[in-house]
């Protein structure tokens, strides 16, 4: 059955990468765009629409707003966009908002800032899915019905091809990205220049036309509008997030692709808000913005077709965003022990599969309990992402404040005006859209905030009781007798601490042929475990072996296979070393490695295993 498995996964994941091809995983700047840009882009294609709902509450006559609006956002885009340009110089790293708030801040402001991007990044494959499925529904009203499972199967469609490994999802999916962009220039360009030339472009009346509102212009409303088109922004901050995943220099083509992000949106974003204006487009329940405006430029020909499909693909792809960047921040957050310590490993094809798993399964069930609406979602979202924002540019103003270079005082000014400007976009998001959802978002900001701080209270305290007391110097070990030596005990380890000396005391009273064995990817790390195993247990020998595909099964039993050939027939034991966490929902902080060492084992023959528990205290 183990075997089908594998063959199983083989086929869906592909083939094991070893850890030495992680550079050859990295992204050229053109795939990074694909990867990273989709949300920011995708946007684009939603924003508009948002904008034109709320203004609507005060009737058509209101839509003129919508382009001053969509100019004051571009604004933003170019300050957000510079201001983490500034991120990425100053913690080239990775960790975006989360690591710059942390450093600089304080443990709670980066908490705050890990947690509202952990929740944007969620909300960001709902929404990008719901509003991709929207997007076929335009084309096809009849698959309304069927929104929810066409929105879960592209989730896992998504999901599936990101365990895959960065480069490959890349590949993959620049192909659409860069369609789309060609296609909505297309759009925009014929447009305006069709205006320009006296063309008269007047959108159909759509059908389910969303009713007027009775509501009177004034700046509440305005500043609603100014929040729900603020959507656009999301995303901006995955590549501060990603930078490792970039090709050297990391930091310089990190920049560079975060300059064209930025530019593409803004032309994308105000070209289709101005469009949507001079067409009189009216928002629909069951026809798109984008579509109104496809057809009222190109009609009902295969263009507008085209334009269709490019955006339900990039409304669809722009939660590749978030996988991309939201388990290299889990990564980064398990690595400080704010998330269990499961989100650190790499897969099969060196990404962060319990990331991306988690991701899935998470925007998934948010799909299914909002009926895969994107109006229902959106009131949900942006908040998250502008409170990291915030946190994010606060943090590098600290940063460059004690930087005394000139050059750091013009990057203070550049990241505070960042901090006040999307600060105070914050504020407005959540006053006017708290009611409406944004309730929701602020309570999941604080629960996951309160959950990261206890789960790194639970590894303090398994710290705490684990590490090594001062002890005497190791005394060296007397000669060994081969003529006496026992039966082989194997006791594997993972570090050197209290339940591993404990292990090895127990080991010690059932033979003297005792071998501790340490598997690792990184064997820098294995010798400075073999540097401190010396100088604390003098009378057990280590072996460290390198796994190149970060599989500490196989390795293992390769290792005690070995033993069993040197005299075949005898029994190997094995003792385990096992902490056993106070409570139940503790264990799921930790890999359960001896768990599935233990099975593995008890199906090989000639084979003892023992466990040697060690208690943790709550």
């Amino acid at each position: 059955m183990e075997g089908l498995w594998l063959g199983f996964k083989r086929v869906l994941v592909g083939a094991p990468l070893a850890t030495s091809q992680l550079i050859e995983e990295r992204l050229s700047k053109l795939k990074a765009l694909a990867v990273f840009s989709s949300d920011m882009l995708s946007s684009s294609a939603y924003a508009t629409e948002e904008i034109l709902l709320i203004l609507l509450l005060a009737g058509t006559v209101a839509l003129k707003w919508s382009s001053p609006i969509a100019f004051a956002i571009a604004a933003l885009v170019a300050v957000v966009a510079l201001s983490y340009s500034q991120v990425i110089r100053g913690y080239p790293g990775g960790g975006g908002s989360y690591a710059v708030a942390k450093a600089n801040l304080g443990t709670l402001p980066g908490l705050l800032a890990g947690a509202s991007l952990v929740v944007d990044y969620t909300l960001t494959v709902a929404v990008s899915t719901a509003a991709g499925v929207a997007a076929i529904i335009s084309a096809f009203p009849e698959l309304h019905d069927l929104r929810i499972e066409l929105a879960v199967g592209s989730v896992a469609v998504l999901t599936l091809a990101n365990l895959r490994g960065i480069r490959e999802s890349g590949t993959v999916f620049a192909i659409p990205a860069y369609f789309f962009i060609v296609s909505l220039t297309a759009l925009i360009v014929t447009g305006l220049v069709r205006l320009a030339l006296g063309h008269d472009l007047t959108a159909e009346t759509p059908p389910h036309v969303i009713a007027e509102g009775g509501q009177t212009v004034g700046l509440f409303l305005i500043l609603r509008a100014f929040s729900s088109g603020s959507a656009a922004l999301t995303g901006i901050e995955a590549v501060s997030n990603g930078v490792p995943s970039f090709k050297p220099p990391e930091a310089r083509n990190a920049n560079v692709t975060l300059a064209w992000m930025a530019g593409i949106l803004a032309f994308f974003f105000l070209g289709l808000t101005v469009l949507a204006y001079q067409l009189d487009v009216t928002p629909s329940e069951t026809k798109t913005v984008v579509a109104q405006v496809a057809q009222g430029v190109f009609g009902t020909t295969p263009l507008f077709y085209i334009v269709q499909v490019t955006t339900t693909l990039i409304l669809i792809l722009a939660a590749n965003t978030s996988f991309a960047g939201l388990p290299a921040l889990a990564s980064v957050m398990a690595r400080d022990r704010f998330l269990p310590r499961q989100f650190a490993f790499r897969g099969d094809r060196l990404a962060f599969s319990n990331g991306i798993i988690a991701l899935g399964l998470a925007s998934a069930a948010l799909l299914i309990l909002f009926q895969a609406e994107t109006h229902a979602l959106i009131p949900l979202y942006a908040l998250g992402v502008f409170v990291g924002f915030t946190l994010s540019q606060a943090g590098m103003v600290w940063h460059w404040h004690r930087d005394p270079s000139p050059a750091a005082r013009a990057s203070l000014v550049v990241n505070a005006v960042g901090a006040v400007a999307t600060g105070v976009v914050a504020v407005i998001i959540g006053v006017t859209k708290f009611v409406d959802g944004a309730w929701i978002t602020v309570g999941a900001i604080a629960f996951l905030t309160f959950l990261f701080a206890r789960i790194h209270h639970h590894y303090r305290r398994v710290k705490e009781q684990l590490e090594l007391r001062p002890m005497a110097p190791a005394v060296p070990a007397p000669p060994r007798d081969d003529r006496d030596r026992g039966r082989p005990v194997v006791v594997p380890v993972d570090e050197l601490n209290q339940a591993v000396l404990r292990t090895l005391e127990y080991a010690r009273t059932i033979s003297n042929n005792v071998t501790a064995v340490h598997v690792t990817d990184e064997i820098e790390e294995g010798e400075a475990l073999r540097d401190r195993w010396e100088g604390t247990v003098a009378d057990i020998p280590i072996v460290i072996i390198e796994s190149p595909y970060r599989s500490l099964l196989a390795p293992m039993l390769a290792y005690i296979d070995a033993v069993d050939r040197l005299d075949p027939g005898t029994y190997i034991t094995v003792v385990l070393p096992e902490f056993v966490p106070a409570h139940i929902w503790e264990g799921l902080l930790h890999n359960q490695s001896a768990v599935r060492l233990k099975r593995a084992l008890l199906r090989r023959p000639n084979t003892v295993v023992i466990d040697v528990p060690y208690h943790l205290q709550p």
